[in-house]
């Protein structure tokens, strides 16, 4: 960045600037460059140096804008200011391009091996498009060569422009950091580390700086076996046709036909099914699809009664208005993984064009969140993961899925949020054009504690890890997935985070600006009411968890893995007799399937019994498709009525403490249609017993053996006398 720029936190508060685009009124963000701009409301810059997924450097100049200034800018890099005026295609700007690319071309080999290959050479598109059909400039004085070390990739130095692409997508994108640049003026080029042949570098041949080229400067030298099964061939120029595709490198589309199929459905076919794995997301070109749960929207709970001496339970699903918990979840909506939600009440929704459905499930590997069904004939395209990676990256695309949300889905997202539903309509349309949606990788870092809050986030998809840093290391606060929020406790208590949150998956969120999140606080009383009592429960919990880890064997509790606990079974062995009547009332209170094991930890006198932990840092809510596990403001683990029976929270669960129990419920024949019988499952774990006074299986104790604990209040008390967790030698 240049030294006089400002600093990015005062381009985050600086309100969104107008500006005229070749006649035309636009609205953008602060720091936002003309570039970007201009794509925001679809007027096309041309550019060779800035493919769509990488940081602008400004190196071809092919972007050149006219700001009323002595000297043309650079678009890519240059940010739009209030009151600009831009010319992005008058004769003298077009005049200057045409320049710029006769120079280019004139040491371009053509045609290139990629414009021989796949005719979507960048360099030499544009030039046809201008009209050169013969550069007036004499070409390279030396030859700078061919480079065909590698087994995977030809390198033709002649037809490398300088444009850094494969450099930033080596770095940026993959972190190999191979390629940089090497020599000065005619004699420059790329190199691979210190100037080596490529196949004798460290080059791992992933092909990101090939499919970042814009000319046949890096090809592939076979194509990669890339195969999804079976259903109908894509041909290459069909593929280069669809909008979906516009900008997407065609050295790309040839490498990886194979990973997408085209695929058509009758009226009533099923595309997917809800709770199984996938690793395939789809996108509808024709035709619309409904989406729906299958799973009845209840409660797992047991019923029964007693039959002479004999006590007979059964597992039971019961909706809200039979079995209404203490804190039940006011969700209006369910969370799936397409660009809607499901009302909670009737669990359906449609689909059509230009939808893109099962991101989660491709680039993470969850469970489908839901059954999709043609309501119609469709054609839609399945594609694997390296597809939707490259879609994703795009920002045509990326735009597009932008625009969709603001219009179809932003809405519907902050009604999803019970706080938020007074919010009208008026105002939401204040702010459709201001929000962003941002994509974040596995690992990155959102935003961290003690930095400067400028922003209120909404979670589109995947989950966000949020951490607190004390003295003693980090401490999980919770995960959040599709339809949670952040950053509002910083915007309400003095504009410092308090909190890190990193991105745990693949995760699109909604960033808010300060400016709007305090309008909406203004304009609408109850939505400030529900963020400081939400704000107020958090800054609880979290002050209960520092507290609850002070004064205990820290080093102990790490080594026998119950950091995490927050409530355990604990039996005391001096008193157990071994007699086993807490398995059993835990059994006859689930339906004759105990939810915990005589087993575990031994810590000094006491057993710590296999049973649901309540653990802080909650593994088991990692990856839930429909967020259906969540915690209590007490901060028990428990699973919501909406669960879909994937199993994928049992999976998580690294204590074995989550079971799938089996019901049976009313389905349907997807071939004939007729109602059918079947069994499925849902996510059962100990929640406590909470509809009783104690938990069923420390009340059935005869020997007062059994107890449930808090692990720091309860060790730290014996640790006083002496240290439980002291092994006998």
């Amino acid at each position: 960045m240049d030294q006089n720029s400002p600093p990015a936190t005062m381009l985050m508060q600086a309100p969104p600037i107008e500006l005229t685009i070749d006649g035309r009124k636009v609205i953008v963000p602060t720091g936002t460059t003309i570039f970007d701009a201009a794509r925001m409301y679809g007027i096309r810059i041309p550019t060779l140096c800035h493919q769509q997924n990488e940081t602008p450097v400004g190196v071809c100049r092919v972007c050149v804008v006219d700001v009323g200034q002595r000297v043309y800018a650079a678009s890519c890099i240059r940010q739009a200011e209030a009151g600009m005026t831009v010319k992005t295609a008058s004769e003298d700007v077009t005049g200057v391009r045409r320049t710029l690319l006769e120079l280019l071309m004139s040491d371009h080999p053509t045609p290139c091996a990629r414009q021989q290959a796949t005719h979507d050479c960048e360099l030499e598109q544009a030039a046809e498009k201008a009209g050169i059909l013969k550069p007036r400039f004499p070409g390279r004085p030396e030859p700078r060569g061919r480079d065909d070390s590698s087994a995977a990739i030809a390198v033709d130095h002649e037809a490398c422009i300088l444009c850094d692409r494969c450099i930033r997508g080596c770095d940026e994108i993959r972190h190999n950091f191979v390629l940089m640049r090497r020599g000065k003026g005619y004699q420059a080029g790329i190199a691979f580390d210190n100037n080596l042949p490529m196949g004798e570098s460290s080059c791992v041949s992933c092909g990101e700086c090939m499919v970042s080229c814009p000319t046949g400067a890096l090809t592939n030298k076979k194509v990669i076996d890339t195969q999804l099964g079976d259903g109908t061939d894509v041909a290459f120029e069909e593929l280069r046709k669809l909008e979906v595709f516009k900008n997407v490198s065609g050295t790309f589309l040839k490498l990886n036909q194979n990973a997408i199929r085209k695929r058509v459905y009758k009226a009533g076919e099923i595309v997917c099914r809800e709770a199984e794995y996938g690793s395939t997301a789809y996108y509808i070109l024709e035709g619309q699809a409904d989406v729906f749960i299958t799973m009845p929207v209840a409660h797992a709970t047991t019923r029964g009664g007693s039959t002479g001496i004999v006590h007979k339970l059964k597992n039971v699903l019961v909706n809200r208005s039979q079995h209404k918990r203490a804190e039940e979840s006011t969700r209006r909506f369910i969370p799936i993984d397409a660009p809607i939600d499901l009302p909670y009440d009737n669990p359906v929704g449609v689909l059509g064009p230009d939808d893109l459905f099962g991101e989660m499930a491709c680039m993470s590997y969850y469970p489908r969140s839901a059954t999709v069904r043609a309501k119609t004939d469709c054609v839609m395209l399945e594609m694997l993961r390296n597809v939707l990676d490259i879609l994703q990256r795009n920002k045509t695309f990326r735009a597009r899925v932008e625009q969709t949300y603001r219009q179809r889905a932003l809405q519907t997202q902050l009604r999803t949020i019970p706080m938020f539903a007074s919010v009208d309509s008026k105002f939401i349309d204040e702010i459709r054009d201001r929000v962003e949606l941002r994509r974040y990788t596995p690992g990155q870092v959102i935003c961290r504690q003690g930095e400067p809050s400028h922003s209120f986030f909404l979670v589109r998809l995947g989950f966000v890890k949020v951490t607190q840093s004390h003295p003693g290391g980090d401490l999980t606060l919770g995960y959040l997935g599709r339809g949670n929020f952040f950053g509002e406790l910083s915007l309400l208590g003095g504009g410092v985070r308090t909190a890190t949150c990193t991105a745990l998956d693949h995760v699109e969120a909604v960033r808010i600006r300060s400016e709007e999140f305090n309008l909406m606080l203004e304009r609408f009383p109850e939505v400030r009411r529900g963020i400081e009592e939400t704000a107020r429960q958090r800054t609880e919990e979290n002050r209960a968890r520092l507290a609850s880890v002070q004064n205990v064997p820290v080093d102990s509790f790490l080594a026998q893995g119950l950091m995490e606990a927050q409530n355990l079974l604990v039996l005391d062995l001096d008193r157990c007799t071994r007699c086993d009547q807490c398995v059993r009332a835990c059994a006859d209170a689930h339906g004759g399937v105990s939810r915990l094991i005589r087993e575990g930890q031994r810590l000094g006198q006491f057993l710590v019994a296999t049973s649901c932990r309540h653990c802080k840092d909650p593994l088991c809510m990692v990856g839930c498709p429909v967020g259906s596990i969540r915690r209590r403001n007490s901060l028990e683990i428990v699973i919501e009525d909406w669960c879909i029976g994937c199993g994928l929270c049992a999976n998580n669960c690294p204590y074995g403490n989550i079971n799938m129990q089996p019901f049976t419920v009313a389905g349907e024949n997807a071939a004939n249609g007729k109602k059918i019988a079947e069994v499925r499952t849902k996510a059962t774990a100990c929640n406590l017993c909470l509809d009783d006074d104690e938990p069923n299986c420390v009340y059935a104790c005869p020997h007062d053996a059994a107890h449930r604990v808090n692990p720091r209040e309860f060790f730290s008390k014996l640790v006083q006398v002496q240290d439980p967790f002291k092994r006998s030698t």
